[in-house]
């Protein structure tokens, strides 16, 4: 009996060999980085269905798909820590911009597209720009099914907005929610999570959002902690008082029990430049104590913003359409030149933190009459319409109807270089993912919608050395990954997801200007999203196999 014994275990082994080397899709000969940090090393990796089932040698295997990556990095997707592709997503799921970058994943934080009621829908529905679409959802759980069903190249994730849900339950106003108020809120705060949200965000230099002291933000928070949630903020202030904002985001962290995030790390004007320093080591502190802090950031010198960041934000106490009348009055107005030109330590002057008007780019107007103005400095405009640099900033919102998108320069290169080097920094656009056509090309862009990640591969880490390319990889893929609780994310293991890019070392680099945005980066060639392929040799296939991935918080979860 043994010899037959011995056949029959032949045979298992043989069927089973044979199995193991079936593949849907095989990636050749390939440089492996495999997103850890780890040196890298040549290899194969196997795809079944949305999964990678096999690292290593695969000469003797078959896949329904081949691609060979002799010559070029093979590495985890990307994950875009802080995105606004929010609309942009519902005009074109393909994400161009971001996928030929190798993002997989985009992370939406700052706001959110839901909770809404009956009131802050019908402003979502009416303050639409360029991109028009029906609002058909209400909480933010609906409008990520809403948008995964519609047809997306990239995963998405979201926070919920601390500003959004106060919206819902205060209003626009500068006032303190009572304690029903409060309950209200931390009950939405709640609900979210449980539809899928990562954690609580906000954005502190605008309105409503500006107007939430300390401690609703530390009780909503907790809310958010209870769930495995993360607390993520455009902080208060990057400027005059970007150190105590920086204590408030720890205390918040510290009371909360949460993880934290801070949006696009910056020391924004020449004078606060300097601070970069004490906040590198407050973080880095506060790390040491055993606390979640991490950060994110652009690779870039301007943030992008609206022109309303030139004026306090109690301007907008009761929204933006009370700003909107209150810049007809001939008193405000003579308030307003002034406060522009002031060094304000009570609120955040972009527009005096630039150093003025010839730091202020142009980017988008809703009205098709003033879109002549679209790439221009505010100081252009100015002189072309002869009134002042500060009537013409708040004849533009008035005459737009809108918070005019711009963007202000005012950051040093050699903060970026510094922040870009540290081991708890990756990276976010802050900006839409487009496609260089159609309704896109109606505004110009940040060039971080295009160059972002790209520059930090080529000219960051190839041309400027600044970080290895196995650091830079692990910063864009397994450090937002573990942050934010992301499940099978991130780095390339057996039974992780697919999220796989392929890209030249030698060729990836960022194109996108400031006087030519629409312009996509170069150098990655093949991006495949949950197993499907989304770039193929440098051209977008038009799959859109992108997923709502949950929050640690999910109902279905526990």
């Amino acid at each position: 009996m043994k010899p037959i014994l011995s056949l029959v275990s032949v045979l298992i082994l043989l069927i089973s060999c044979n199995q193991q080397q079936q593949f849907d899709v095989i990636i050749r000969n390939g440089m492996i980085y495999d997103g850890s940090g780890s040196e890298p090393f040549k290899g194969d990796i196997g795809i079944n269905a949305d999964t990678i089932s096999f690292i290593g040698d695969l000469k003797e295997a078959k896949g329904k798909s081949e691609t060979d990556a002799k010559g070029m990095v093979v590495a985890p997707g990307f994950i875009n820590m802080m995105g606004h592709s929010e609309e942009a997503l519902i005009q074109d799921g393909r994400s161009q911009s971001d996928i030929r970058q190798g993002v997989t994943t985009e992370i939406f934080g700052e706001f959110s597209m839901g909770p809404l009621n009956a009131k802050t829908k019908q402003q979502l529905q009416n303050g639409q720009g360029d991109i028009k679409y029906k609002v058909e959802w209400n909480t933010l759980g609906e409008y990520m099914n809403y948008l995964e069903k519609k047809g997306i190249s990239p995963n998405i994730a979201s926070f919920v907005g601390t500003g959004v849900v106060r919206q819902y339950v205060i209003g626009e106003g500068n006032v303190a929610p009572t304690s029903a108020q409060l309950d209200s809120m931390k009950l939405l705060v709640r609900q979210a999570m449980e539809e899928g949200a990562l954690g609580v965000t906000n954005a502190l230099i605008y309105p409503p959002d500006f107007f939430a002291k300390t401690d609703e933000l530390i009780e909503l928070s907790r809310e958010a902690s209870k769930y495995g949630g993360t607390y993520s903020s455009h902080m208060r202030s990057e400027g005059n008082k970007f150190i105590e904002a920086v204590q408030e985001l720890i205390k918040i962290a510290k009371e909360a029990n949460i993880p934290a995030e801070i949006f696009h790390l910056k020391a924004g004007g020449k004078n606060n430049w300097p601070k970069m320093d004490t906040v590198i080591k407050m973080v880095e502190k506060a790390r040491s104590e055993g606390m979640g802090i991490t950060a994110d950031m652009y690779t870039y010198l301007a943030g992008a913003t609206g022109m309303t960041s030139a004026f306090p934000p109690t301007l907008q106490d009761g929204g933006f359409g009370k700003l909107w009348q209150r810049l007809h009055d001939p008193v405000i107005r003579k308030q307003m030149i002034k406060a522009m030109n002031t060094d304000a330590a009570d609120w955040e002057n972009l527009y005096y933190g630039a150093g003025g008007a010839e730091h202020v780019l142009l980017l988008a107007f809703k009205q098709d009459s003033l879109k002549k103005y679209t790439g221009k400095s505010l100081a252009e405009v100015a002189k072309m319409r002869g009134t002042s640099p500060e009537e013409t900033a708040m004849n533009l919102i008035i005459d737009d109807s809108t918070r005019v998108g711009v963007a202000y320069f005012l950051m040093s290169e050699d903060n970026v270089k510094k922040q870009v080097a540290l081991p708890w920094v990756s990276f976010g656009s802050d900006e839409a993912s487009y496609t260089t056509e159609g309704v896109f090309l109606k505004s110009n862009a940040h060039p971080r919608a295009y160059g972002n990640f790209a520059r930090v591969l080529g000219h960051y880490s190839r041309d400027e050395k600044i970080i290895s390319l196995k650091e830079a990889i692990a910063k864009l893929a397994a450090l937002p990954a573990r942050h934010l609780k992301l499940s099978k994310r991130g780095e390339l293991k057996n039974g992780y997801y697919a999220d796989i890019v392929i890209f030249n070392p030698q060729k990836i680099k960022d194109n996108s200007t400031f006087e030519k945005p629409h312009q996509y980066a170069e150098g990655m060639i093949d991006v495949f999203v949950n197993g499907v392929q989304v770039l193929k040799e440098g051209e977008h296939t038009g799959t859109k196999p992108g997923r709502f991935i949950k929050g640690p918080g999910y109902k279905n979860n526990k």
